[in-house]
């Protein structure tokens, strides 16, 4: 069964690549006798240079199928591990830990940071414990998790980390990953975020990340910002340790948000109308959060500039790539903009285009990025993370030209500069859409009412949201049928 299965995959692998050439060479005579006349040739793959991707993933394929083959039975899912270290925990004083599942042949790391929004005072955290203690707290965590999208050990749906290893990081900390505050006498509660984080890589390190070639820091929503507070800190960890060839990277989702006004000021009553700078300025006194030195030195007194991707970008010295809708939901939710029930006012559909706009314009400057103009929240780890496209590119296959690029750039300058990278020609590394309104782009996942949870067409939500096609036309100048073609075309 498992030759078959093996000569059917080379031989699949051939005839798809048939030009790749042996290269013969000649060997001692002791060496031949040795093998007793076995012939060894290594491949010449000059020949399909052009068309890697697909042969790597042939050969991936030809790896996958020989899994079953091997005497132990492959562990798909990611195994729980509490802390060796129990000082370090999560709010309640339960365990920190972490989820990992080994790929004892790869090089490559994927550390994965849990989103989940925060609370920054006595009140909005007694209050999430009563509703959210999972995210406060360890004692209810399964012993097993299977990872999707980027975290997925499948190469059909994760082309190029499937064979990583995988670790996913639960937040328990409720602190935007910064805080290293203890429980105490005089708070109910502990912020431990980055030592969670510090700690994890500590006993990584026993596990082979030391012999690791590249470990990407991940995270989604508030993981996403606790990766640009904590990547810094975990290279200059290993570093420190004697690791300093491990290159270490960050893949920022959902965690770029904006320190802007709000539609409509509300009072900080609870974490989710409260204003993004109003919640930090309180948090980060409450968890005793940390933020990079070099963003800490470039904004003293007013430490809190750090958790807004604009604001610390530019003091990194890792390489980021940062993943963010145009028109994120949770932005759009802590500016009091509620997409459910009644029909969007004219100023809420400005406000909501001027996001976008606003955007745009923080990320002028980031080397390697993908910004699709959907309305959504959170990518890296969905199921259906590679059908998002911006400009005919996928999300894997840029941060597949990122890899490349970071390597080309490692090779030829012996370091990667913070944010660099030389790009590869048909490799696109700065992804963002033009188009100006949420949905512009047709490869946006579905929308869903918010209230009823049903699916809408890209048309039923413009009108939900009071989008007046005549006067859209007039602005672009276009003719109204010509503009509502392409919305139903989803162009």
């Amino acid at each position: 069964g498992c030759t078959s299965l093996w000569l059917t995959q080379t031989l699949k692998l051939y005839s798809l690549h048939g030009k790749a050439r042996r290269v013969q060479q000649p060997q001692p005579p002791a060496y031949r006798e040795r093998v007793e006349g076995a012939e060894s040739f290594p491949l010449d793959f000059t020949a399909v240079e052009g068309n890697m991707d697909n042969f790597m993933v042939q050969i991936k394929n030809l790896a996958q199928s020989l899994y079953p083959c091997s005497a132990q039975k492959l562990e798909q899912d990611m195994r729980l591990h509490f802390l060796k270290n129990s000082s370090v925990t999560c709010n309640d004083g339960s365990p920190a830990g972490y989820y990992i599942k080994e790929s004892k042949g790869s090089r490559r790391w994927l550390l994965f940071l849990e989103g989940g929004w925060y609370c920054f005072s006595r009140q909005t955290c007694d209050s999430r414990y009563e509703t959210m203690r999972r995210l406060m707290s360890s004692t209810k965590w399964p012993q097993t998790r299977t990872g999707t999208g980027i975290l997925s050990p499948q190469p059909e749906e994760n082309p190029h980390w499937w064979n990583a290893n995988m670790v996913f990081i639960p937040y328990c900390s409720s602190d935007v990953w910064s805080g290293a505050a203890p429980k105490t006498d005089n708070s109910d509660y502990s912020f431990m975020g980055s030592l969670i984080i510090k700690e994890v890589v500590n006993e990584l390190l026993t596990k082979g990340l030391d012999s690791a070639k590249v470990l990407l820091l991940a995270g989604s929503s508030a993981g996403g910002t606790g990766v640009l507070l904590n990547v810094d800190h975990v290279a200059e960890q290993l570093r420190s340790r004697g690791h300093g060839g491990v290159q270490v990277r960050g893949l920022a989702d959902s965690g770029w948000f904006l320190d802007n006004k709000q539609y409509k000021f509300t009072d900080c009553l609870d974490t989710i109308s409260c204003a993004p700078t109003e919640a930090i300025k309180r948090g980060i006194r409450y968890w005793g959060g940390l933020v990079p030195e070099s963003c800490r030195q470039a904004h003293v007194g007013e430490e809190w500039k750090c958790f807004f991707g604009y604001k610390v970008f530019p003091t990194l010295k890792s390489p980021v790539f940062v993943v963010q809708w145009l028109f994120d939901e949770a932005q759009l939710t802590v500016d009091n903009v509620h997409l459910t029930g009644q029909p969007v006012h004219e100023g809420q559909w400005r406000y909501i285009q001027n996001l976008g706009q606003e955007l745009r314009s923080t990320l002028h400057d980031v080397p390697a990025m993908f910004a699709p103009a959907c309305l959504s929240h959170e990518l890296i780890t969905r199921t259906y993370w590679m059908d998002i496209q911006v400009k005919g590119t996928s999300l894997p296959r840029a941060l597949h030209c990122w890899d490349r690029s970071l390597h080309h750039s490692l090779r030829v300058n012996g370091s990667h500069g913070a944010h660099g990278p030389q790009r590869a020609r048909g490799c696109p590394l700065r992804l963002i859409d033009s188009c100006p309104w949420p949905h512009c782009n047709p490869s946006c996942p579905t929308i869903r009412d918010q209230a009823t949870g049903q699916e809408m067409s890209v048309i039923q939500f413009l009108k939900h949201v009071g989008f007046d096609v005549q006067k859209m036309a007039q602005q672009q100048g276009m003719d109204p049928r010509k503009l509502l073609g392409m919305l139903n075309n989803g162009s």
